[in-house]
């Protein structure tokens, strides 16, 4: 079975062929990262209107890359949230034109549903049930993925998200959009000196505000005696212990031997390194998206769109032409 992904639910408009599931044919992203690094953050406006014109080229490109035609696509698969609402809209009327013009099946997919599923592009023998850490710019969640299409929150963020924190401490530091990365980058070059709050709760949930604005006070209050290579590195490490350490928790509570990272974040090395250190102490199985997969593609999408479409979760475009992008979807809905 081939599935057309489509993703477009923020600044990367992108396209990809993916067969199964598992194998990606191709898979095209055009980014917007220049375009918005004059603003220090995506501007939603800009956004929708270069998805808008990039969209078209970019379904042209995967199906060149992959060699087919439309002749050759069996159903398509497209983020309708959550996400910014313009760039949702213009990836969703795409999709919905198309499946209707091919008479071919849709499969509206969650856009964590798909980071999640970056996995499966990784690892060929990867099998729910698992927890899934999914850390971006708008997601801090422990995700137990009971199958392919089943899905419970055990914990969450009560503020931010983890990728907002960071960009956030970027900004603060003078470090240029996209923020994570120039963060990491910055924070080599320092050492573990400032200590940082860590928040807990009964639950699995996160908390990432007491420690952004204690960046910004120290930050504020320093001034020109600030050491921004230590402060960055003793915010990477203060965060990345507190997701790992929640993770750990939650995974020896509910006997859940097996953890996948997603999301934006999942790219970061340094997470990534205490992830794989964790778990191997525990005897816990530990898989890594491929770094391709970490960011915002349309692979992705395909992928969790052919477990929902196998799962019965696709539909004719003509029976439900009121398919709508939801900018604050809830997963599992």
């Amino acid at each position: 079975m081939i599935c057309l992904g489509i993703e477009s639910s923020c600044d990367e408009t992108s396209v990809a062929i993916v067969k199964n599931g598992r194998e990606v044919l191709s898979n095209i992203v055009s980014t917007q990262i220049p375009i918005h690094k004059k603003f220090g953050g995506v501007v939603p406006e800009i956004a929708s209107r270069k998805h808008l014109t990039n969209i078209s080229f970019v379904v042209k490109e995967a199906l060149d890359k992959a060699n087919l035609d439309f002749k050759d696509i069996d159903y398509i698969g497209v983020t309708y949230g959550p996400g910014l609402i313009g760039a949702l809209l213009v990836g969703v009327a795409y999709a919905k034109s198309l499946a209707y013009a091919l008479n071919i099946p849709i499969v509206p997919t969650h856009h964590i549903e798909g980071h999640i599923a970056a996995n499966y592009l990784t690892y060929e023998s990867l099998r729910p049930p698992f927890m899934s850490l999914v850390v971006s710019g708008g997601h801090t969640h422990l995700i137990y993925v009971k199958d392919y299409a089943e899905f419970e929150i055990i914990g969450k963020t009560r503020d931010d998200a983890v990728g907002e924190a960071f960009d956030k401490v970027a900004r603060v530091l003078g470090l240029p959009y996209p923020g994570g990365p120039e963060v990491s980058k910055l924070a080599r070059d320092g050492e573990f000196t400032y200590k940082l709050p860590k928040t807990k709760f009964d639950n699995y949930d996160f908390s990432f505000s007491g420690i952004k604005t204690a960046v910004i006070n120290i930050a504020h209050k320093e001034k020109e005696n600030l050491r921004r290579e230590d402060l960055a590195c003793s915010f990477e490490q203060t965060v990345t212990d507190e997701l790992v350490d929640n993770c750990m928790r939650a995974m020896k509570d509910l006997k859940i031997n097996k953890v996948v990272l997603a999301g934006g974040v999942s790219a970061n090395l340094v997470l990534r390194d205490k992830l794989q250190k964790a778990t191997k102490e525990r005897n816990y199985e530990c898989y890594l998206p491929d770094l391709k997969y970490c960011t915002d593609n349309a692979a992705m999408i395909a992928s969790a769109a052919h477990y929902n479409y196998i799962c019965g979760k696709s539909f004719d475009i003509k029976d439900k032409l009121d398919l709508n992008a939801v900018a604050n979807l809830k997963i599992g809905e």
